[in-house]
């Protein structure tokens, strides 16, 4: 493609991965559009383009200045040229509008994530778990020094990107909605309740939702539907994309306070999704859950595979009938308990269904799939 874009929260490593590969390349230049010195070499961008034609240049934080990309698109279509240009943004091709309209057929998007259990490895579980994938948090030397961190995350998100790529939206309405969603995390949304708490429209709590999706801080968890002759939940889950920053907005400071706290299941179980939805390519991921309360937390499908996995925070986990009576109506290949222990064993051999940990099934379906 012309453009690649690598996108992906705030702070996550964009840019530290972006200077990275262009200080192995040759001919690059770097702009940061936070930067005003940076920002006015483009006060005529076809102009700084055309004489850089044989460069690859990379804008960080494209989301400031999106009206960049009416003049990008015919910048890369009269070069006529792959990797020409870089792009970094914290917010997704839908925010930023302009990227997903203007640059159609010449960009591919990358979504880079904090760090995954894939990349810190089985011994960081519990660590990754508590503190959260953002680099500043997790590789912090002391927990007060990862807490202050996340602390200031949340406060420079509300103040500075929000404006920045919300437009109207009310930073009060949208903060207290972010501490709502952290206290029903892995719960299907109520959006009438949420509204009514909010004092707003139900509409309004949609766009807000929306919203922090869009900007990676929640995960939207659509439910799985299959003509099965039985009333089935439609509305979505919602997850906190890092259970670090969810642990932050519900005051849970260490691991003690996460054990005692109501959220413990729920936070293990967003845990595991986003490592799970984040680690598997091509795999589409939702829930299951009938009007009876019969539930499965996370249903992967790839083409005609369809796997049932249930999210325990217990390190001896157990099966509800609940859940044997869902499997019964998805009649899944196979079947994973994913829960906080170091080696997976088979669980139930006659319905298939093994326990391990998320590395396990992540291993486990790309093995399968290699």
């Amino acid at each position: 493609m012309p453009a690649v874009a690598i996108l992906g929260p705030r702070q996550c490593g964009k840019s530290t991965l972006a200077k990275h590969l262009i200080s192995e390349m040759d001919n690059t230049i770097y702009l940061d559009l936070e930067s005003n010195r940076d920002l006015k070499k483009l006060n005529d961008p076809e102009t700084f383009f055309e004489e850089n034609s044989d460069k690859i240049i990379c804008l960080d934080e494209i989301q400031r200045r999106p009206e960049i990309f009416a003049p990008l698109r015919s910048i890369l279509d009269r070069n006529s040229k792959n990797g020409q240009v870089l792009i970094l943004g914290s917010a997704s091709p839908m925010l930023i509008k302009q990227s997903s309209e203007t640059l159609a057929g010449r960009i591919s998007y990358i979504e880079l994530t904090p760090f995954l259990l894939k990349e810190t490895g089985d011994n960081n579980l519990k660590s990754l778990w508590l503190k959260g994938g953002f680099p500043g948090s997790f590789l912090a030397d002391e927990l007060e020094d990862s807490i202050f961190w996340r602390e200031d995350f949340i406060r420079t998100f509300l103040e500075r990107d929000i404006p920045a790529l919300g437009g109207k939206l009310q930073i009060g309405n949208i903060s207290r909605l972010w501490q709502m969603c952290a206290h029903i995390t892995g719960q299907v949304v109520n959006y009438s309740n949420l509204a009514s708490a909010l004092g707003v429209s139900g509409h309004s709590v949609k766009n807000y939702i929306d919203f922090l999706s869009q900007a990676y801080m929640i995960r939207i968890l659509p439910p799985y539907y299959i003509n099965v002759g039985k009333r089935l939940i439609k509305s979505p889950k919602i997850h906190i994309r890092d259970t670090g920053i969810l642990h932050t907005l519900l005051d849970i400071t260490d691991r003690n306070s996460l054990l005692g706290h109501p959220v413990y299941g729920a936070s293990w179980e967003t845990f595991c999704v986003e490592q799970i939805l984040s680690s598997l390519k091509g795999w589409q991921g939702s829930f299951y859950r009938t009007s009876s309360g019969n539930e499965i937390d996370l249903i992967l499908t790839k083409g005609r595979d369809l796997i049932a996995v249930e999210c325990k925070a217990s390190s001896a986990p157990s099966l509800s009938k609940g859940f044997y009576v869902a499997a019964e109506d998805l009649k899944p290949i196979k079947s994973w308990i994913i829960a906080p222990v170091s080696e997976s064993y088979v669980y139930d051999k006659n319905h298939n269904i093994r326990v391990g940990n998320p590395m396990h099934l992540i291993n486990d379906l790309i093995d399968k799939q290699d």
